[in-house]
């Protein structure tokens, strides 16, 4: 596990599992002899998603930021199409910190796509149940709603066993939810229709996390947007905007998806200057 410790703060990549998913639909209409030069892929035009929620614990809080694949929640046909290699080992990542998932107080969901969101809810004796029972769940407004309502694209990705079990721990906001002092979870659109950031503030420095508007560090070219955004001119906009407030507060960046990174700080001439690289993978030799 690969930590970022500041006094006072500590964020911890966690095993989520794995996906490996289509180079071309991740990079949109960019050209794969650009983007195949800034992140590899298989021979089955496959790139690497790692699925690792962070766990922030900061003033006495632990919070999960997304949940990973889960165990269990995938079928071998979704597995061999969304290239699932391993699934999640957050228990056992929390054990190790002498935790257990009853210990997370919130749960903080960017949004409820399935490689976001199947880590939310097991099978015990053939019930759903929620993983993290005693946490408080964040989410847009917008989001959840959608989440129980999807339409005809996103009813792909948005699963009922993935929210019915733990939808009496779903608390929602509209624009900005300041979670914890100096931790906000912000509304941009863009990637769904009801995606957020975060923006986190601690002792002087800002950590943004951009979620699925930049899941890796491959995607800062603002034209670099998913097939899969839903509104994709919201994406541009949005990393734009965010892009210059990190400029501006020289942010470092977290990662979710990234199979290199997990953290970046770049300076105003694009070069990385810190980072917190995860261990190297086996599936990009």
């Amino acid at each position: 596990m690969e930590r970022l410790e500041r006094k006072g703060l500590t964020i911890t990549w966690l095993n989520g599992g794995v996906t490996h998913m289509d180079g071309g639909a991740m990079f949109g209409v960019v050209p794969k002899p650009l983007w195949s030069k800034k992140y590899p892929h298989n021979e089955r035009n496959q790139i690497e998603l790692r699925t690792d929620p962070m766990l922030i614990e900061k003033d006495g809080y632990r919070i999960l930021v997304e949940t990973g694949i889960g165990n269990g929640r995938l079928d071998d046909k979704q597995k061999r199409n969304y290239g699932v290699l391993e699934e999640s080992s957050i228990e056992k990542d929390l054990a190790t910190l002498n935790l257990t998932t009853d210990d997370i107080d919130i749960v903080i969901m960017t949004h409820f796509h399935f490689d976001h969101a199947a880590g939310l809810v097991k099978e015990v004796q053939e019930k759903d149940m929620p993983v993290f029972e005693n946490a408080i769940i964040y989410a847009s407004d917008v989001e959840w709603a959608e989440v129980r309502e999807p339409n005809i694209r996103s009813k792909n990705t948005y699963w009922e066993k993935n929210w019915k079990a733990i939808q009496h721990q779903v608390k929602t906001f509209k624009k900005e939810k300041e979670v914890i002092p100096g931790l906000h979870l912000i509304h941009t659109g863009g990637h769904s229709q009801g995606h957020s950031i975060i923006v986190l503030h601690h002792e002087g420095e800002t950590f943004v996390h951009l979620a699925d508007i930049m899941p890796t560090h491959a995607h800062t070219n603002p034209l670099w947007v998913l097939a899969y955004d839903d509104y994709p001119i919201t994406s541009i906009n949005e990393k734009q905007k965010w892009q210059e407030y990190a400029k501006q507060k020289d942010a470092i960046y977290l990662f979710y998806h990234d199979y290199k990174y997990r953290a970046i700080k770049w300076n105003n001439q694009g070069s990385i200057v810190d980072f917190v690289e995860r261990a190297p993978s086996k599936y990009n030799k």
